[in-house]
């Protein structure tokens, strides 16, 4: 790899605007600029993205020192955020970044930043990341864009998107390494006390609810029992008979009450309660599926990987709860 004396150094460009997020600019400048690890390995440069002032949210104000016309010279565009996600970007800016794409700049919308990049059409009929919040407009909105609400952080020719506030870290350590080896781009993560990579992607993050109750109260009271109950095995014959119907007609009556099978429901709340185990607790994997009542370690483990795309034993590092430090 170069090392930052042999050649001139890449230039990163990172486009503000008006209401701007504090967080969101603060994340390329600590990666891509020279304080992190006392040494530059990029110039890096604060682009108006628009005419000022331009002010953030909560009030601040920020001065970039070059307009619109230095894409013309920069070798990484970043587009940190933006402000609404149905609003267009000034045509100027959009202009600006097509003629960077044209002659070659790696691009990157972090988090809402993606959408200025769909907008100018930079993503169309290549592959891309959002928020998984986003994941229903983003489709609707750009339909020519394959979206994976999962990824962190995708690349697709040259354009590079990410999910939400924590992924721009993700995808802007991923364009250090692009540009130098992973040894520096570990440095910089670890003066960031951030992991130089996470494993899996958003499915870890996501709020997936479990009906907690349904308009049909024989099913409330029979999800209530369950749930006190959740080691024990279960067959359709004997809940349906439990509140006195036939397997087919409990099975289309829970269906229609919960929206999904028996065994979708039982699996999801067995994996509601193993995330509260590995993080409120120490108990072993094998002392957690006899209280979630999964038939062995294996069938739990692929359950586990197969819905939030991580181990459980990853899940415990990444979300364990470590108990409060005592004052003397």
């Amino acid at each position: 790899m170069n090392s930052p004396e042999s050649k001139p150094l890449p230039s990163v460009a990172v486009i503000v605007f008006n209401r701007f997020s504090p967080f969101h600019i603060s994340v390329p400048s600590i990666v891509f600029g020279r304080d992190t690890l006392n040494e530059a390995f990029f110039e890096l440069n604060f682009i108006a993205g628009e005419p000022g002032p331009l002010l953030s949210d909560i009030g601040m104000e920020i001065h970039p020192n070059k307009q619109l016309c230095e894409l013309e010279r920069s070798d990484i565009i970043i587009v940190p955020y933006w402000r609404a996600i149905d609003e267009r970007p000034n045509q100027q800016l959009i202009d600006a970044l097509r003629r960077a794409k044209g002659r070659g700049a790696l691009i990157a919308g972090l988090c809402l930043g993606g959408y200025v990049l769909a907008y100018a059409g930079l993503l169309s009929g290549k592959r891309a990341a959002t928020h998984w919040e986003l994941e229903q407009d983003f489709s609707q909105r750009f339909t020519n864009v394959a979206l994976d609400a999962n990824a962190l952080y995708v690349e697709d020719q040259g354009v590079i998107t990410s999910a939400g506030t924590a992924a721009g870290i993700d995808c802007c350590l991923y364009i250090f390494r692009k540009f130098y080896s992973s040894t520096v781009a570990n440095r910089v993560a670890r003066r960031m006390v951030v992991p130089p990579y996470r494993d899996g992607g958003q499915a870890q993050f996501i709020d997936q609810p479990i009906p907690v109750t349904t308009s049909d109260s024989r099913i409330n009271t029979l999800m209530d029992t369950i749930r006190r109950n959740i080691n024990q095995k279960y067959s359709l014959d004997k809940l349906a008979d439990s509140v006195m119907m036939t397997r087919r007609t409990f099975t289309r009556k829970f269906n229609k009450a919960t929206g999904m099978s028996f065994g979708e429901w039982l699996t999801g709340e067995r994996l509601n309660l193993a995330q509260d185990l590995l993080e409120s607790t120490d108990l072993s994997i094998d002392q957690i599926v006899a209280k979630t009542g999964f038939s062995s370690v294996l069938i739990f483990r692929e359950k586990f990987k197969e819905r939030y795309e991580v181990t459980p034993n990853r899940w415990r590092k990444t979300f364990h709860q470590k108990p409060a430090p005592q004052n003397n």
